[in-house]
């Protein structure tokens, strides 16, 4: 039970930060649309990502360095892109309502947001991965403590961002949100280019 809540909060050490997935879930979480389908996509994504890296497929990673660095670019490429979406949509408000009523889009960007990550790699495939693997014979139950971790966080995300609907009732605090969600994501963007020449 102590090598389970140990994971639990090493799991969410790792994934309660603003980040791009972070902001879109909470994004998608105030709109009330297709918010389970994106948790669903997050949280299932990040249990496989957290069980690799349980299995010891860390070292794989590590091995193959050039897999983070096409993960950089991409990754990097479509933040950029999803920043100019946020950009628009605060010069234009009206583009908030003429978004396709489509799950499609949405479960997209998360599987973007999530798989063209390379610090998901680094940071629950190699890390917690490693982490997992100094629990010996328990490290599977650290990696379900990290799992449920993931599953309660995005969850709450997703469905408490309607607590804020107060908030977001105003016109002006969307361009606000969205405009704090195109620098996060061009600060990340930035941040994974500049990392390929480290």
């Amino acid at each position: 039970m102590t090598t389970l809540l140990t994971g639990l909060l090493f799991g969410l050490s790792l994934i309660v930060a603003i980040g791009a997935q972070n902001a879109f879930v909470l994004r998608v979480g105030l709109t009330r649309r297709h918010v389970l389908p994106v948790v669903v996509v997050c949280a299932v994504s990040d249990l496989v990502l957290i069980g690799a890296g349980v299995a010891g497929l860390g070292a794989l990673v590590d091995a193959h360095p050039m897999v983070l660095t096409v993960a950089r670019i991409a990754g990097a490429a479509f933040l950029i892109g999803y920043a100019v979406l946020a950009i628009r949509r605060v010069v234009r408000p009206e583009a908030l309502t003429a978004e396709s009523s489509s799950a499609r889009g949405p479960v997209v960007t998360a599987l973007a947001l999530t798989w063209l990550n390379p610090h998901v790699y680094l940071d629950t495939v190699v890390l917690l991965g490693s982490v997992a693997a100094g629990h010996g014979e328990l490290r599977w139950w650290f990696g379900v403590g990290a799992m449920l971790g993931s599953v309660l966080w995005f969850t709450a995300l997703g469905y408490g961002a309607r607590l804020l609907g107060p908030v977001f009732a105003r016109p002006n605090a969307w361009r606000v949100l969205d405009g704090v969600i195109a620098v996060v994501m061009l600060s990340i963007a930035a941040g994974l280019l500049l990392g390929l020449r480290g």
